[in-house]
């Protein structure tokens, strides 16, 4: 299971870029990182991985879903399928893509079985400690009515939900990126508790992305 350093740096494309367009991002997230001394989550659409593992070396790629299937059931994501092509990590439970308890205990399962590091997303302070009683590697807290607003989640949330997810493993990284779009919002992140954060729309939307991961990972490097 591939090991990372706090705090951590996540790049969420989602569905926004593919193809040359992600991984152009990648590289440039990866560059970035090696110059600060950063670990980073990329995440992934499935179809692109193989090109992501193949031309960067140091990004921790992670499928942005998995399904907690056998072999056989036609359009799903299998696990061993997202493994086998060197997959690092995998986020559960996405506001977007939400799960069921049990789905979401299983998946866990599957992905530490795997190697695979999990990533579950949680919304109120009770689905953090809930989750967090599944153990997965990293938690994403963040209210599903700020993802993609622009708007960052405020100071009493970030340390409560830190809080709930530590009261019951203490070893659980814990991303708070919600809304997180410039150097202000990772610094607040940080300073509050958070082991990590990132940026989805606020990255990919901007009209420069090299300037972009300069100003956000330059003020995470401060935190190291």
């Amino acid at each position: 299971m591939k090991k990372f350093r706090k705090p951590l740096f996540m790049v969420n494309p989602k569905t926004y870029v593919y193809g040359d367009d992600v991984l152009k991002l990648a590289k440039l997230t990866e560059k970035i990182a090696n110059k600060y001394g950063l670990d980073s989550l990329f995440t992934s659409q499935q179809i692109d991985i193989p090109i992501l593992k193949k031309n960067t070396s140091n990004l921790i790629i992670t499928a942005q879903h998995m399904d907690d299937v056998a072999p056989g059931k036609l359009g799903t994501v299998l696990p061993e399928a997202l493994s086998y092509y060197g997959t690092d990590a995998v986020v559960l439970n996405h506001s977007e893509d939400p799960l069921t308890v049990s789905e979401l205990d299983n998946s866990i399962k599957r992905a530490r079985k795997l190697g695979m590091l999990s990533i579950a997303c949680a919304d109120s302070f009770e689905q953090c400690r809930a989750i967090a009683e599944m153990h997965p590697d990293i938690m994403i807290c963040e209210p599903a009515d700020l993802v993609g607003s622009g708007s960052t989640s405020d100071e009493s949330y970030v340390k409560q939900a830190i809080a709930a997810v530590h009261s019951v493993d203490p070893k659980i990284a814990v991303i708070a990126a919600a809304g997180v779009d410039d150097a202000d919002d990772v610094s607040k992140m940080l300073t509050w508790g958070a082991d990590g954060t990132g940026g989805a729309s606020g990255i990919v939307k901007a009209s420069d992305w090299e300037e972009k991961l300069e100003e956000m990972m330059s003020a995470m490097a401060k935190f190291k």
